[in-house]
């Protein structure tokens, strides 16, 4: 049977699109499944059908860039199930554009939410993957920390560094902890809906219907890196559609 079974496990963002497909698949083989985001409603929704199909989910209203609440959420699933074995950090935004445009405010919420909020997780749960001589922490990156292109630039260093986090995390974790890496494609979610500029996100969003992956595809990769035994670490996984470039 797989490994996830009896495994507790928060996500990040998992209102919807790439966490809410995680959550469903992770508590469908077993584990208990601790929903964290800033749509409350959207989370109670996925938790409801959760555990209306015979499965342990639960929501928490979660900010991942305020560092408290992520040490809270992460201390409440500690204390209400005994432990906590793995964090996905998936939690992001992509409000992408032209360097010049200097949209400054939508940097600063790229680097927030896909870099600190990945840092606020690691400060919240790796003490207690420490006192427990074990865990897991999966981070969420993207293609886009491989390769970059116009409008990318901003997002591409912000996932680049979350790559480079979670290598230096690998190396400083342990025989005991494990650190995984998944770097999606293109994904049908609501990405691309938080481009502000209309002209390029029509032209994003016309590219997503016609190639991107669904967000099941990066759920079954998430839950292959956490099914495998406690002395396989998978540190990287890269999925894209095959069509895209």
């Amino acid at each position: 049977m797989p490994d996830t079974l009896d495994k507790v496990v928060i996500v990040t963002g998992a209102g919807r699109g790439i966490g809410e497909a995680t959550a469903r698949l992770l508590a469908g083989r077993g584990a208990t499944v601790v929903l964290s985001g800033r749509d409350a409603g959207a989370m109670e929704r996925v938790a409801h059908d959760i555990t209306a199909g015979g499965g342990t989910a639960s929501a928490l209203v979660v900010d991942v860039t305020d560092r408290a609440e992520m040490v809270d959420a992460v201390a409440a699933t500690a204390a209400r199930f005994g432990r906590l074995d793995v964090l996905i950090s998936n939690a992001g935004v992509g409000p992408i554009s032209y360097l010049h445009e200097l949209k400054v405010r939508e940097w600063d919420q790229m680097i927030d939410v896909n870099l600190r909020g990945v840092l606020n997780g690691i400060a919240a749960a790796l003490p207690v993957f420490r006192q427990q001589n074990s865990g897991q922490f999966v981070n969420v990156a993207s293609t886009a920390a491989y390769t970059t292109s116009p409008t990318m630039a901003v997002y591409s260093a912000v996932k680049t560094a979350v790559r480079a986090l979670s290598e230096g995390l690998r190396k400083e974790a342990g025989p005991h902890l494990r650190v995984s890496v998944v770097s999606p494609g293109f994904v049908d979610t609501d990405f691309v809906r938080t481009i502000s500029d209309d002209e390029l996100r029509e032209q994003l969003l016309a590219q997503r219907d016609a190639l991107a992956l669904t967000p099941d595809a990066i759920a079954r990769a998430i839950a292959f890196a956490i099914e495998q035994p406690p002395e396989v670490d998978v540190n990287e996984i890269v999925i894209r559609p095959t069509a895209q470039a």
